[in-house]
């Protein structure tokens, strides 16, 4: 198989030990009516770390044969939300806790 590398979103992850399932979809064109479809397709990917999440936008390639089923390893996380989401939460808890300082430091 020669080289590959798809785009995708985690689907599944936590379930199998440095294990994600990845979904790659594609829009195709039905060949009589013109309209836009999307095909999907669900691959194992192997991740060394444990660090996918559901929703990441990730890169996978092709890789020799991990397992009976595994043939993609992770390339890069190209967009995490709930890593986002998590690091928005962090900036305004510090942002929060700054701004009770200041009131504290001005009252006493």
């Amino acid at each position: 198989m020669p080289p590959m590398s798809l785009v995708g979103q985690v689907t599944k992850v936590g379930f199998m030990h440095k294990t994600a399932t990845v979904t790659v979809s594609r829009f195709i064109f039905h060949p009589k009516t013109g309209k836009r479809l999307e095909r999907s397709k669900k691959y194992l990917t192997h991740d060394e770390e444990n660090s996918l999440r559901m929703r990441d936008t990730v890169l996978i390639r092709n890789c020799p044969p991990i397992s009976a089923r595994k043939r993609f390893t992770l390339e890069k996380v190209i967009k995490s939300p709930e890593r986002e989401r998590e690091a928005l939460h962090a900036r305004q808890n510090l942002e929060a806790q700054q701004q009770q300082q200041q009131t504290a430091a001005e009252a006493a």
